[in-house]
């Protein structure tokens, strides 16, 4: 026994000598002004090759039986630092570093919690100097400017570590430790996109224009199952080049705050860290952080120099770790300048770095958007003026998708070169080969494009089957309802394209179809819709018209709305013919003109009983309507992802008008009936001053000026369905209510969490609030009110629908979004016409969308 408990006792003596003898280092790494955690930093033991880096929160953990006591710490833009451990012990360290240049003694910034006064305070008056100068150096305000332009993009899977087969045998994807890469802070990624482009820019003050001549434009990677041209439309609004002397940042479609606004005082606290040289002048670092760090806008350093002109040599941005700020852990935007002999400001790097997680725990994606600017002169072009006369403001050459290898290596600078010469073309190809890649990727095209290619090589699928959501779906007329189409491909013809589809119901037993032809009179990339059109299109289709019920970005037969709310039974047959011209140009101004024949039935759901001259009701069965409309849209900057059949708005930075007429005249071309309608519409997004989000506002009015029977006079839109939907009302049924003159607005405010940024606790959710406030004014003239005496040859109302008294149709939404960082969920109150029967006076709606 005794023997027993001896040895117990010797190898917990062992075991406690053995971990005496372990040093233990762990702690976090921050930016000593902001206070900013800080990833990927060096920590090495002095004159040894032990050491670690620290994670995306910038927290370390090491352990070791080193007896070396000096920890090095270095991190690219900051000064190195040393620290002494104590050894055989557990060292819990706070490591702050400062931006390279700033001496150790510099003032601690801790958020919001250190004192701070605006009140004659140097920093303030200092930024308020530059602030005031910002626009006197620009470079826009020469006559000409020209200057080249480098950009890459690149996403990478983040910290890559290939793991072997515990087994030895080969693994399907081993060849991907062939395209690693290593980052400057020694961490590897596996690139997965890659794009680059080289372009020269032209700008003329007077009359002002700016165009850009792509001379070479490369990509690839995973995203190539979506729109080129849409992707590379969404990068330039995610990752649009930062213009730090305006008032606001556009990045991640999202405004920040600049810290040269002139708001900036008010929304940022300047610090004057140290006085430090660069490019050879000696600057004042004014380090800023935001008074609310879950607001839209940043951390970092101004370098400006401590002459008359205060002029920006650099500048590094940060997001705070705390802003409501979707799947972006981490960011940093450097930016550099140079002062040209006459004192103009001429940007020499924008260099975007970010790291996306979807959960904390993930290691994410590694992104950097690079722009190197390179030639820059203030001359007139001479020979190249004929570019400002181009009426696209995107010029590519011919071959610029097709540039040689040598023509890269020419003009990618040295901060554009990889380590790894691997391409991801190369990573692809290898990818491809692999059938569970090659088959998965097949299946996300599927979902993503909605189309079913009809070749296996993309390149020679001449047509398409879909979209795939509306091979099945339902309704009330038709019970459930099968549709086959498809549409032919660029492979086809660049200018030629038909479309078209049959369906069938099951209910009603009819078949219905749609034909489309158009010709574009110039070549088309990808799709027949895409910007900018310029066509002459027929269209001849026989096919249910649900009545009141219009969706602006989806097939009205798409699957996921068959869930109503009500029944959907409002709805006629309609036999339809027709021939448009659209042409649109750069400039953002669009017109077209559309001649139609169509012939609508009714059915039991809609019928059309038209009153006699003896004052007697004869149901009819029928009406024909020869009509010509004119249409004219000015859209100027529109920014939107295009897909095969829709448009999806980017930004609404400029306010968008319509407007719309349709004549008709009785006899001609079989027309029962003479018509005019006119309607006009704007659409604008009013970003809020100090990051408290944006309003959306949609208005629009119109008249039928003629004597029309109801399926042709005015008819609010309802929407059905339980999801969010634009320009609709979520409460009122359809054909609820009937005008022939309306004026209507859709306002909708999202607030990017003004309020659930400022709540304990609450604020961690990053919940983001909306309000909504829909309505409609409508009148119906005694011209087209069947009930007023004297009325012949118009039809009377279906039951359930009203014409409008003095006040306007309500309805008011309380929202929560970014629920998840996908889900919105609102609460929408009916306010007026609460007692109409068989109506829904309050509900819950949704709809799931990605945002940053």
């Amino acid at each position: 026994m005794y023997k027993k408990y001896t040895l117990i006792f010797l190898f917990i003596w062992i075991a406690c000598v053995a971990n005496s003898q372990n040093t233990i280092i762990k702690g976090i790494v921050t930016d000593s002004i902001t206070g900013e955690t800080l990833p990927y930093v060096s920590l090495i033991l002095a004159g040894t090759t032990i050491g670690t880096t620290t994670d995306l929160d910038g927290k370390f953990n090491m352990t070791t039986t080193s007896r070396v006591r000096k920890l090095q710490i270095s991190y690219l833009g900051y000064t190195e630092k040393d620290v002494t451990i104590n050894l055989d012990r557990t060292n819990n360290l706070d490591i702050k570093l400062a931006p390279s240049s700033i001496a150790l003694s510099e003032v601690v910034v801790k958020g919001g919690k250190d004192k701070y006064s605006r009140r004659d305070n140097p920093a303030v008056e200092f930024i308020k100097n530059a602030i005031e100068l910002r626009s006197s150096n620009d470079p826009r305000n020469h006559d000409y400017f020209t200057y080249e332009q480098y950009e890459k993009v690149v996403f990478a899977m983040n910290d890559y570590e290939p793991k072997p087969r515990t087994d030895g045998k080969v693994g399907r994807f081993d060849f991907l430790i062939d395209f690693v890469d290593t980052l400057d802070v020694g961490t590897t990624i596996l690139p997965v996109s890659e794009k680059e482009k080289v372009e020269t820019i032209y700008y003329r003050k007077d009359p002002r224009s700016e165009k850009r001549l792509i001379r070479g434009q490369k990509s690839a990677g995973v995203d190539e199952i979506f729109s080129r041209d849409g992707v590379a439309q969404v990068l330039n609004e995610v990752f649009r080049e930062v213009d730090i002397f305006q008032n606001d940042i556009s990045l991640f479609l999202q405004r920040f705050v600049s810290p040269m606004s002139t708001l900036g005082p008010t929304f940022y606290k300047y610090y004057m860290l140290d006085t430090v040289v660069v490019n050879n002048q000696q600057c004042l670092d004014l380090g800023f952080v935001p008074f609310n760090s879950e607001s839209f806008g940043f951390t970092g350093h101004l370098y400006i120099t401590l002459d008359s002109t205060y002029f920006v040599q650099r500048a590094v941005l940060n997001v705070p770790k705390k802003i409501n700020l979707n799947f972006v852990s981490w960011m940093m935007i450097d930016q550099t300048f140079d002062r040209a002999e006459d004192g103009t400001r001429i940007i020499t790097k924008d260099d975007i770095q970010v790291n996306f997680k979807l959960t904390e725990k993930s290691k994410g994606m590694y992104a950097r958007r690079l722009n190197i600017y390179s030639n820059q002169t203030f001359a007139e072009p001479e020979d190249n003026m004929a570019i400002f006369n181009q009426s696209a403001p995107i010029i590519t050459v011919a071959d610029a998708f097709k540039k040689p290898e040598d023509f890269w290596i020419e003009n990618r600078p040295q901060e554009g070169v990889k380590r790894n010469p691997n391409s991801v073309e190369k990573l692809m190809a290898r990818m491809r080969e692999v059938p569970l890649f090659y088959v998965t990727e097949k299946v996300v095209s599927l979902f993503v494009n909605g189309y079913i290619a009809t070749d296996t090589d993309p390149l020679k699928s001449k047509f398409e089957f879909g979209p795939v959501n509306t091979f099945i779906s339902g309704n009330a007329i038709e019970g459930a309802r099968f549709r086959v189409g498809g549409t032919t491909t660029t492979n086809f013809s660049k200018r030629l394209f038909l479309d078209g589809l049959v369906a069938y119901g099951t209910k009603d037993e009819k078949i219905k179809y749609d034909l489309i032809a158009e010709y574009s009179f110039h070549d088309k990339k990808d799709y027949r819709k895409e910007f900018p059109v310029h066509s002459i299109r027929a269209q001849y289709f026989y096919d249910i018209n649900q009545i009141g019920q219009q969706y602006m970005y989806t097939n009205k037969d798409n699957i996921f709305l068959a869930w109503k709310r009500q029944k959907d039974d409002r709805a006629t047959y309609l036999r339809f013919g027709e021939l448009t011209y659209y042409n649109e140009s750069y400039s953002g101004f669009a017109f077209g003109a559309s001649v139609r024949n169509k012939k609508e039935y009714s059915t039991e759901y809609a019928v059309f009983d038209r009153i006699e001259a003896d004052g007697s009701i004869k149901p009819i069965k029928d009406y024909t309507m020869s009509e010509l409309e004119l249409k004219l849209r000015y859209a100027p900057n529109e920014k939107f992802y295009q897909t095969r059949n829709y448009r999806y708005p980017i930004t609404l930075d400029a306010p968008i008008f319509t407007l719309n007429h349709t004549t008709a005249e009785k006899g001609f071309l079989g027309s029962d009936y003479s018509y005019n309608r006119t309607d006009f519409g704007i659409q604008y997004r009013l970003w809020m001053p100090m990051s408290f989000g944006y309003i959306d506002m949609i208005g629009k009015a119109g008249k039928v000026w003629s004597k029309a029977p109801y399926p042709m006079l005015i008819l609010p839109n309802a929407n059905l369905s339980y999801t969010v939907q634009p320009e609709s009302y979520n409460l009122m049924n359809a054909m609820e209510f009937i005008n022939d003159e309306y004026a209507s607005w859709d306002i909708t405010y999202f607030m990017n969490g003004a309020l659930f940024n400022r709540m304990p606790l609450i604020k961690k959710l990053k919940l983001r609030e909306v309000i909504t406030f829909r309505g409609l004014y409508g009148n119906l003239t005694d011209k087209n009110n069947p009930f007023k005496e004297g009325n012949k040859d118009i039809y009377l109302f279906p039951e359930g629908s009203y014409t409008m008294g003095n006040e306007p149709y309500m309805e008011i939404g309380a929202g929560i979004e970014n629920i998840f960082s996908f889900l919105r969920l609102d609460y929408v109150w009916r306010l007026t016409y609460r007692d109409n029967p068989n109506i829904q006076k309050n509900g819950i709606r949704f709809v799931m969308k990605l945002s940053f």
